[in-house]
């Protein structure tokens, strides 16, 4: 019997889209077999994942433009989320944050 390779994978749940601008957008909690997130943004922006109402600032971690990032979360946690800052490097504009649950 010859072995197969698999990629890595994880189980697909519900997907929250975000809207953001100048103001914090923020999530409905994670459910209850959530550790992992699949983050993707059609513009920059600042994220930040915590226990209870969260607030997203200009210091939190950057996520660019039409990058996949995944990150480790545990159940019940949300994000808030929250357009990047123009600092001469990154043009500030409002956008969606997609936010799919992974178990």
């Amino acid at each position: 019997m010859s072995f197969l390779p698999k990629q890595n994978s994880s189980r697909v749940g519900p997907t929250q889209s975000v809207a953001y601008d100048s103001s914090v957008g923020a999530t409905n909690t994670f459910g209850p077999n959530t550790y992992q997130l699949r983050l993707v943004a059609n513009s920059g922006c600042c994220y930040r994942i915590g226990d209870g109402a969260q607030t997203a600032t200009i210091s939190d971690p950057y996520l660019p433009a039409n990058v996949v990032e995944y990150v480790t979360v545990s159940p019940g946690q949300r994000i808030a989320v929250l357009k990047a800052a123009t600092n001469g490097l990154v043009t500030a504009t409002a956008g969606t944050l997609w936010v799919t649950e992974l178990s």
